[in-house]
């Protein structure tokens, strides 16, 4: 039997200690995907958990927006998350990250929770003293070719993504030829065409430097590799894919992936969550492979705080149509 190395074990108890505090203090607040997600924020960040200061900053978000906003209900706890594990002055960086939401809905976006994600990417990527315009006006227009291109999968779910395509340091209309390019190859060859497919591909493209033959390849091998190991993926799972595809080794790792799901798998608070297990155990594997020297040195280690934010956005949408069909079932 596979036994996890160490690091990833830690791993993994630090989520469901963090998990454990966090339902703890929460209670009926929030669902458990949201709780799941909130103390996986912490572990590829690499950052312990303080669970009164956590709950205060939650609290203080909450008392600093509209009532209508997305951010008096759960995603409130999502982003605090963020703001904690990437800044020492997390309640001065909400006003800033406030004021950048603002920005971009001056910008041409919509007013959405994945415009206040969008803005957490660009609070966390831009320059300390950028005034992110430049940006916001290259995002939307990425946003808006993703949109020409297929308008009836894209949707404000893509806001995060049109803004990390938009730090790649290339010609537009080349970027979006080769998200294109990644869609038609792998719908050709055993990925399904939608959404996810959608975002596979642009997760693929961040890394622009990188032949796309050989990331195809890659994404293939890794699927039938999946499936080999009777583990077969949803369309959910792709973005999971981009990820190991963006590591040379990573068809190796999927031994390592699927011995983490299946713990994740086991435990008793995540048992009827196997889909998000599944994201779960990528992530560890991936941030595990971030500290190593062969990552450093194929250049990839500096997109990958972008990648996870990408995938964090992922789940967030995962959340919110679980989240929105929920209150709409109630209202009915």
């Amino acid at each position: 039997m596979m036994i996890l190395q160490e690091p990833l074990q830690q791993k993994v108890e630090q989520y469901i200690d963090g998990y454990k505090q966090l339902k703890s203090a929460l209670k009926w607040k929030v669902s458990d995907k949201t709780l799941m997600m909130v103390a996986s924020i912490y572990v590829v960040n690499n950052k312990a958990l303080n669970i009164s200061h956590f709950t205060e900053l939650s609290e203080y978000i909450k008392s600093q927006v509209g009532l209508l906003s997305t951010l008096r209900g759960y995603q409130r706890f999502t982003i605090a998350a963020m703001l904690d594990v990437r800044f020492e002055n997390p309640k001065e960086k909400f006003q800033e990250f406030i004021d950048l939401y603002e920005k971009l809905i001056q910008g041409g976006f919509k007013r959405d929770s994945f415009s206040y994600i969008a803005a957490m990417i660009l609070l966390t990527n831009d320059p300390d003293e950028s005034d992110h315009c430049e940006s916001i006006e290259r995002a939307l227009a990425i946003y808006k070719g993703m949109k020409a291109q297929h308008f009836f999968l894209t949707s404000t779910v893509d806001y995060p993504l049109a803004v990390l395509l938009a730090k790649v340091d290339t010609d537009k209309q080349k970027l979006l030829d080769l998200t294109e390019t990644y869609y038609n190859e792998l719908s050709k060859n055993g990925f399904r065409k939608g959404n996810d497919l959608q975002f596979l591909s642009h997760i693929l493209s961040l890394q622009y430097e990188e032949k796309p033959n050989v990331l195809i390849e890659r994404s293939l091998n890794i699927l039938d590799r999946f499936k080999q190991s009777r583990r077969r993926l949803k369309t959910m799972h792709y973005p999971e894919v981009g990820l190991l595809a963006l590591l040379e080794d990573g068809i190796q790792e999927i031994d390592f992936v699927l011995k983490l799901e299946d713990q994740l798998n086991k435990e008793k608070s995540f048992r009827w969550h196997k889909d998000m297990n599944f994201i779960m155990a990528v992530n560890f594997l991936m941030t595990d492979k971030m500290k190593e020297s062969m990552i450093l040195e194929t250049g990839i280690f500096t997109t990958f705080e972008a990648l996870m934010q990408a995938q964090q956005a992922a789940m967030i949408a995962a959340v919110t149509s679980v989240s929105v069909a929920s209150s709409n079932s109630n209202t009915n």
